[in-house]
């Protein structure tokens, strides 16, 4: 595991649970939430927090230095279900990841109808 790997697993696994905060957590879900997904290879659940940004139903995950990365090739193709834990609720939806002719990569979510 590189030096960037590692220091991002340890961020993750701070920052989850900061956002879960009651006083703390609701400062940084303003522009940080947790995704939730299942491995395509691996078959296992992962959660992480992302910068994002939303319009309406459709959450845009822009990823920094996705040659450092590997999570949003699991929604390359046809994409693949994710949970997003928005600040105004938890939301399931369709990501499917995009990359650029300059090499930028974004996730663009498609929410789910919100069930009445």
């Amino acid at each position: 595991m590189s030096r960037f790997a590692r220091a991002a697993a340890a961020f993750n696994k701070v920052a989850v649970p900061m956002l879960r905060l009651p006083l703390i957590g609701p400062l940084l879900r303003r522009g940080i939430v947790v995704i939730a997904y299942t491995g395509r290879k691996s078959g296992q659940q992962f959660e992480l927090p992302v910068f994002y940004r939303r319009r309406g139903d459709e959450v845009r995950i822009d990823v920094a230095m996705p040659d450092q990365k590997r999570w949003w090739q699991n929604f390359t193709g046809d994409g693949a279900p994710i949970v997003v834990r928005l600040p105004d609720g938890e939301r399931r939806g369709h990501a499917v990841t995009r990359r650029n002719e300059s090499g930028a990569v974004s996730v663009t979510v498609a929410l789910d109808p919100v069930a009445p």
